[in-house]
């Protein structure tokens, strides 16, 4: 019987101007639909696990359409509310060489920020459930969304559940001092923490050092002691965390690390050098749903980190949200096969 990971969040509209127009330039725009844990779970899904994606989506065409991305991809939609006014939209305008990417929210007051907790039955929800994983994108949407990620969580610690996050900081929906005093508190019902130096950093107070991301520096060691102190003040089972070196919009280092919350050892992956990005947007989803993937399927600590960093290097070339690759593909890459040959 094939393993139930649930997660939870806010499916958008994603609308991005072609190639890597500005948006002053664009007369049209490319259209799909993602989110932070609606990525993690169509992952999950190609790579064959029982997935459901709780959410609440507007009871219009929109609505339907979104829902209708996650079934195309195999993902359980069984949970998913009928409420609200609206569906979330973002627009992408995708960087190049050294200008960046660029992000506006259209967000406020979309269904999953005004959903009521009542609207949901968790015990139902997390029956028979392996995993569930969540953001810290989904508490600073709203006070509601605030109060809908605690009560999952308490239901999936009933359950017996495990439960992951991905720190997912967001500068354009809430202050550092916020999403410390909300995911703080939250982090008590984590096993898995995930993210990256800027995470741990403006959601829990911990910070890596001497790490510059935009110089393309890292130092392992300053890790390292982050995620002592992590472990010391939650007692997670891992802490994880991507570690990107943005020499460019289109030229980036990728690899990651991972420790043992009891052992304390700590493993550094292999880096990729991943260029050009063709779309980088989902990166760090496909990273996590690789690691998750990778537990779940009983790998050690080390296999499951590698599963994670090639599945999430393969992301950065495919355009949208979601990772469409499959379990061989990302085995391929892990095991050293990244010419990139026409397979026949």
């Amino acid at each position: 019987m094939s393993k139930k990971v649930v997660t939870m969040g806010e499916i958008m509209l994603r609308l991005s101007t072609p190639g890597h127009e500005r948006f002053i330039q664009a007369d049209e725009f490319d259209v799909c639909y993602g989110g932070g844990e609606a990525n993690v779970s169509v992952s999950l899904a190609n790579y064959g696990y029982d997935t459901q994606y709780i959410t609440a989506v507007p009871a219009n065409p929109i609505g339907e359409c979104a829902v209708a991305a996650l079934r195309k991809h195999n993902v359980g939609t069984d949970y998913i509310v009928r409420s609200g006014e609206r569906l979330g939209i973002y627009y992408l305008e995708s960087g190049s060489a050294m200008r960046a990417s660029n992000v506006v929210y259209d967000r406020a007051h979309s269904s999953i920020a005004t959903a009521k907790v009542s609207e949901f039955d968790f015990d139902e929800i997390f029956k028979d459930a392996d995993w569930f994983h969540f953001t810290g994108i989904t508490p600073a949407i709203s006070d509601s969304a605030i109060e809908l990620t605690k009560a999952a969580l308490i239901a999936a610690k009933k359950a017996g559940v495990t439960v992951s996050v991905d720190l997912n900081f967001r500068k354009k929906l809430w202050t550092s001092e916020k999403a410390k005093k909300v995911m703080t508190e939250l982090m008590q019902y984590v096993d898995v923490c995930i993210g990256n130096e800027e995470d741990a950093d403006k959601v829990l107070g911990f910070k890596a050092s001497s790490t510059d991301v935009t110089k393309g520096e890292l130092n392992l060691a300053g890790y390292e002691d982050v995620f002592n102190q992590m472990a010391d003040t939650f007692g997670f089972k891992y802490i994880v965390s991507s570690l990107r070196q943005s020499y460019s919009a289109s030229n980036n280092g990728w690899s990651a690390c991972i420790m043992d919350g009891n052992t304390r050892e700590f493993y550094h992956s292999k880096t990729y050098s991943v260029t050009p990005i063709v779309d980088r947007v989902g990166g760090g989803d496909s990273f996590a749903a690789g690691v998750i993937c990778g537990l779940l399927d009983g790998k050690d600590m080390k296999n499951a980190l590698e599963f994670g960093v090639a599945a999430s290097a393969l992301k950065h070339t495919i355009p949208g949200d979601f990772n469409l690759v499959t379990r061989e593909e990302v085995e391929n890459l892990a095991a050293g096969d990244g010419s990139g040959r026409v397979q026949r």
